[in-house]
């Protein structure tokens, strides 16, 4: 007898007590890899903004995201005495990220991102209860918990389920907006309503590209109304009555909507304390939004966002984060893909990532169900839209975004999907015992190759790609590598005893936290923290660990622009969690050598030690003289120690070697060189 044959009451109470084991296990494999992680990118700075929401509804400060997913994680912070840093008073990223990490660092940072991933999890458990939920509603208990079994071992969701950060909020709140409005429609109630305007509201508040919801939205709206199951059994009744009886449908739905609608701004109101202005005391914004969006790239966008904040629409400080989405969307921005080094975004970037960071196991299932007729029987046709219609839309809009720097962008795709291929593979497996089988084994891959990847959920690739030991030779930034890496990397020094090692590292959090024994080889982001910047040897006989960030050059260039690319073609000693890779051996270091030398340059040049500034970046040129950064700065410091010709004469060489860059890269440096040039004279610009 099949367990499915039980009473409806034992079915019922099997179900649940299985969903129940599964949510459990969800809640274990969340705490444990939170705690096996350092600090990640933006957490510090989410954190710290939305201690300052809860004390001074200050609304400025990280603007670039909206306040959800930070007032929830920061919530359990209130309850403890914080050291707290001079606030920014400006809307830029380095400003608030420094701000951020001394906040963090300057208290007990461990404690504080233990209690505020956990709380943070909250957001991942129910995610996997509404998948549960959804998936009953539909489709029964049998795809219901093979969804929720998918759910549970997805890497992706696991991979941010416990980070502070906005990217699985929005998966929630977008798939609750959508199943939402299903209830609705299954039976409309004005209870109904206020919940599906609520959870709207929540999707728009937990990132910008939550306002993806409304589209979303109507275009379901539209199939309930013109769709093939609108009516079953209208044909039979006169063409007057149906068009009398769609019109009034058109108009409930549309009166929906915009009710809604109305709910969902309301509550994006609530989470900015119903102020228009980001800060308070009216106090304004540096700089102001006139200004702020004259980096759109688009006059109508820039155009659209002023109107917006005429008009009121939206919270100030909500304009500045949809300001700066359309800023960087717009790029350029470095993309990695398949060990290549783009300079800005591709429409291929989403589905090849898809491919790489998505088990095998769901892959095949997925490809199984929608060969096998999607839509299935008329009697689940709308319950099959609801859950195709969404991702598609979603991943559509993805592919024109040019924010091509991780898989998290498209997480809202995956609760979608993973209801959809429960419920096809459990259709599958019930029709006979062959695919049964195919099911069975398929999901026990997807399983496995998750669980041998705990805790680096973050470097996970399927094993078609090397898994998460070797992503990083197809992908980076929050792929593989998005500064989580730290305890590692501490745990691998005190096992071989090293206490000197070089460290490139990639990231907002502080190695000196950890204890880590290195000294730090160059980095983009090294200035940001105030670290006076170690000088490099020519060469090095030891340790060195390498971030998989720095070493794809997606911050730094390709070529001879990444003092780092000689490790790509390089075994390394060992694999950190994929993150950060430790190279044991004799390695040339001349290119990072040169980069601290530039690093110098521009420290005692920042002091007003100019001659020195200038003896470091002279040496910087000698060492790789085919450094364009190296003339550059050379070139600078010469002139602004009034030394015109010889600083024209370094600008020219730096213009050279820019101009052999490849072109796709050489916006870089080209016109800003060009434009130091034209201000030493006429003489200067000859060689344009």
């Amino acid at each position: 007898m099949s367990p499915w044959d039980l009473s409806p009451n034992r079915k019922r109470g099997l179900t649940l007590a299985v969903a129940s084991g599964l949510c459990a296990f969800l809640v274990l494999e969340l705490a444990l890899s939170a705690r096996q992680q350092s600090q990640t990118w933006n957490e510090a700075d989410h954190l710290l903004a939305g201690l300052r929401y809860w004390q001074s509804r200050d609304f400025g400060i990280n603007p670039e995201h909206p306040p959800l997913s930070k007032l929830l994680a920061s919530a359990p912070l209130l309850l403890f005495p914080l050291r707290v840093p001079v606030l920014p008073r400006g809307t830029g990223k380095l400003e608030s990220n420094v701000a951020g990490r001394k906040f963090l660092y300057s208290n007990d940072a461990d404690a504080l991102l233990w209690r505020a991933r956990l709380v943070a999890g909250l957001l991942t458990l129910f995610l996997a209860l509404l998948i549960f939920e959804a998936s009953y509603q539909m489709f029964g208990p049998g795809p219901a918990i093979l969804s929720l079994l998918l759910a549970v071992f997805e890497p992706n969701i696991l991979a941010h389920g416990a980070l502070v950060t906005t990217d699985l909020g929005l998966a929630c709140c977008l798939f609750a907006a959508v199943y939402a409005f299903y209830r609705y429609l299954k039976q409309p109630s004005a209870l109904r309503l206020l919940e599906w305007g609520f959870i709207s509201g929540l999707a728009l508040a937990a990132k910008h590209s939550g306002i993806l919801v409304f589209p979303i939205l109507g275009s379901l709206a539209l199939v309930e109304l013109f769709g093939p199951v609108h009516f079953p059994t209208g044909l039979d009744q006169p063409a007057k009555e149906r068009v009398r009886r769609l019109e009034r449908q058109a108009l409930s739905l549309a009166a929906s909507l915009l009710l809604v609608s109305g709910i969902a701004l309301a509550v994006l109101w609530a989470f900015y304390g119903f102020r228009f202005q980001a800060r308070p005391g009216n106090e304004k914004m540096t700089p102001p939004l006139a200004e702020y969006v004259r980096g759109i790239k688009s006059p109508a966008e820039s155009r659209l966002i002023l109107r917006l904040a005429s008009s009121r629409v939206f919270p100030e400080s909500y304009l500045y984060g949809l300001a700066d989405v359309l800023i960087v969307s717009a790029g350029p921005r470095p993309m990695f893909l398949f060990g290549k080094l783009y300079p800005h975004g591709r429409w291929f970037y989403f589905p090849a990532v898809f491919l790489v960071k998505s088990t095998l196991g769901f892959l095949l299932l997925l490809f199984l169900v929608l060969g096998r007729n999607p839509l299935g029987c008329s009697s689940t046709r709308k319950e099959i839209l609801f859950i195709t219609i969404p991702p598609a839309l979603f991943f559509a809009v993805s592919l024109t975004s040019g924010l091509d720097i991780g898989v998290r962008h498209i997480l809202p795709i995956y609760p979608f999907l993973l209801v959809m291929v429960g419920r096809g593979a459990w259709n599958l497996a019930v029709k006979h015992r062959v695919w049964a089988v195919v099911v069975i084994v398929l999901t026990a891959s997807h399983v496995i190759s998750s669980v041998r990847s705990f805790p680096h959920y973050l470097a996970y690739s399927n094993e078609v790609w090397g898994g998460p030991a070797k992503t990083y030779r197809v992908l980076t930034d929050s792929n593989v590598d998005w500064g989580q890496g730290l305890l590692t990397a501490r745990e691998y020094l005190e096992q071989h005893r090293t206490t000197d090692c070089w460290l490139a590292f990639f990231g907002s959090a502080d190695p000196g936290y950890y204890h880590l024994p290195c000294k730090l080889l160059p980095d983009p982001f090294l200035g940001w923290w105030g670290k006076p910047s170690d000088v490099v040897p020519r060469t090095y006989k030891g340790t060195v660990l390498i971030s998989a960030t720095e070493m794809s050059g997606a911050y730094w260039g390709p070529g001879e622009l990444n003092p780092y690319e000689q490790f790509m073609n390089i075994s390394p000693t060992r694999h950190l969690g994929g993150s950060i890779l430790a190279f044991e051996g004799n390695f040339n270091l001349t290119l990072a050598c040169a980069w601290s030398h530039i690093s110098k340059a521009w420290e005692l040049e920042a002091v007003n030690h100019l001659d020195q500034a200038i003896a470091e970046a002279r040496q910087a040129a000698a060492l790789a003289p085919r450094q364009v950064g190296a003339h550059f700065a050379l070139g600078y410091m010469l002139a602004r120690a009034k030394r015109t010709n010889e600083a024209r004469q370094e600008y020219q060489t730096a213009l050279s070697l820019a101009q052999t860059i490849h072109p796709e890269f050489q916006w870089f440096w080209v016109q800003d060189i060009r434009n130091e040039l034209a201000q030493q004279g006429p003489k200067a610009v000859m060689s344009k």
